[in-house]
């Protein structure tokens, strides 16, 4: 009987040998002769343990982490074929503590299925969403996703329902479905994890939506530094048009729901939706005056669904367990499961599906086991670029879209970066100016403008030239971006940069200060 091992072929895993050590396993059991078939997995998201490798043995899986190509022959002559313990075994992998402690709605199958295979998907409970939707008319599609209180994943936290039904009110011959998965913001990883682990999850929940909307045609706006990535969607894509879960006749049901993956260009501003459908209809990505909302005129012009890979992936559990199951996570209006990714100056950076509420402390400590220089944590930056940097004193905040916007922070993407005390804040500051310099589409005086000048502004500052005076210049700047811009890429920098201000003030005020005739 063939024995099942599955290595991962997640992007980080990769990076760390995971092809190499594949191969080694490969050559080591045809040498002894063992009957081994060789599963490429995504990840589970401890990405310390990578590359982790799991037995599929009859009491269940095994593994063991993380493996090198050096490995491998102790472990196959240490009976790693039947699960023995080993150095490296881990045992049953949904019994590690991090895993474990997890609310797995979205990522319940990342790690576990052959990414690929329709069969496989089906196997562990895939389609049953779809098949639940084929079973409600569309405005009965709608409310499970309204009711369960899902809001959008990718940063602004609008109800998903909302948007969803205005899509199928509008009236049009043609409506599109487009997913944004031109995932850029710093230490985030979610969306790409599940595009390379599970991607039927999200072929799922885009023809759920297309189903809802009355939208036949659907792309996936998938950001060029994914290549793994899109191999695996264009791979499973034409598995699902074979199986029939993609097509003309989805799933026998009369209904048709076309799907492609678009390549971006390297431009984090085709994360904002608008820019991403004029990058999509193949113009230079720039931010689009509202209204019209996209939902109304989006890409080429018709009604368009525009939702993140994460919102996407909560649908099918949804629509397979109904909204008051989904709802029943999280807290106040957050409701439902966010993706966390943990990353930066962290011991055990990685994946964390966990129910909203959870705490900044809790996430970094319990899960992430502290920072991995040893030394005390001094700021934690959530949301990506544009998001506020937090000192300890706030760390007990939850994971809330209301609870962070108290505390002038936001949720983002659930991307969370981590720096110990050695970290220059003043530095940081001017990093969020730059970046807005470099990405800004341009449209836009306060944002093209605003942030070349203080990158400008905060040189003085860290060079010492009359900091109080040149912080009062960077506070107007900031004011102007946030009312000025015509989109969250000017209108969100203010937030680490004011936020380093307010929170470490030291690091602005104690530096080697110059003369006015210097200046």
């Amino acid at each position: 009987m063939s024995i099942t091992i599955t290595v991962p072929r997640d992007a980080v895993a990769l990076g760390l040998g995971a092809n190499r050590v594949a191969r080694a396993l490969f050559a080591g059991a045809e040498r002894r002769g063992l009957d081994v078939t060789i599963v490429r997995t995504g990840s589970r998201g401890m990405l310390w343990l990578e590359p982790m490798i799991e037995v599929v043995t009859p009491q269940g899986r095994v593994a063991y982490g993380p493996v090198t190509p050096a490995d491998v022959d102790g472990l196959l002559d240490g009976g790693l074929v039947e699960g023995s313990a080993h150095a490296l075994c881990l045992g049953d992998p949904e019994k590690i503590p991090y895993l474990a402690r997890q609310h797995r709605l979205t990522f319940q199958r990342c790690g576990v299925v052959d990414p690929v295979s329709v069969e496989d998907y089906r196997a562990h409970g895939g389609y049953r969403g779809l098949e639940a939707a084929l079973k409600l008319d569309a405005a009965g599609i709608v409310a499970q996703v309204r009711d369960s209180g899902l809001r959008g994943r990718g940063g602004a936290g609008f109800p998903a329902g909302i948007k969803w039904n205005t899509v199928m009110l509008a009236q049009s011959g043609q409506k599109y479905v487009v997913c944004n998965a031109d995932e850029g913001d710093s230490g985030t990883f979610a969306d790409r994890m599940m595009m390379e682990g599970d991607p039927f999850n999200l072929i799922e929940g885009m023809t759920i939506a297309g189903i809802a909307t009355g939208a036949t045609r659907g792309y996936i706006y998938l950001r060029s530094e994914y290549p793994q990535a899109f191999a695996t969607l264009k791979e499973a894509i034409a598995n699902g048009i074979a199986a029939g879960v993609l097509g003309d006749n989805v799933m026998n049901s009369g209904k048709a729901f076309h799907l492609e993956v678009r390549l971006g260009a390297g431009a984090y501003i085709c994360g904002e939706e608008t820019s991403l459908l004029e990058s999509l209809e193949g113009r230079r990505g720039i931010v689009r005056a509202k209204p019209p909302i996209p939902a109304l005129k989006g890409f080429l012009g018709q009604p368009t669904l525009v939702n993140n890979v994460m919102t996407f992936t909560a649908v099918p559990y949804i629509l397979e367990h109904g909204a008051k199951a989904y709802a029943e996570y999280g807290m106040g209006r957050s409701l439902g499961t966010l993706a966390i990714q943990l990353a930066g100056n962290i011991k055990h950076g990685g994946l964390i599906e966990y129910a909203f509420g959870i705490t900044l402390r809790e996430i970094i400590e319990d899960f992430g086991g502290g920072t991995q220089s040893g030394r005390p944590v001094r700021a934690v930056q959530v949301g990506g670029p544009l998001g506020a940097y937090f000192p300890d004193h706030l760390l007990d905040t939850p994971l809330d879209y209301e609870a962070m916007a108290a505390k002038k922070g936001l949720v983002g993407h659930g991307g969370i970066v981590v720096f110990d005390d050695t970290v220059d804040m003043a530095k940081q500051a001017r990093f969020a100016f730059e970046f807005c310099a470099v990405e800004s589409c341009g449209k836009c005086t306060p944002c093209r403008i605003g942030a070349t000048r203080g990158v400008e502004t905060m040189d003085k500052v860290i060079a010492g030239i009359r900091p109080t005076e040149n912080l009062a210049v960077v506070a107007d700047l900031c004011d102007v971006m946030t009312d000025g811009s015509l989109c969250a890429m000017g209108g969100l920098t203010p937030m680490p940069v004011m936020s380093a201000i307010t929170h470490f003030p030291e690091d602005f005020q104690q530096r080697g200060t110059m003369s006015v005739a210097a200046e």
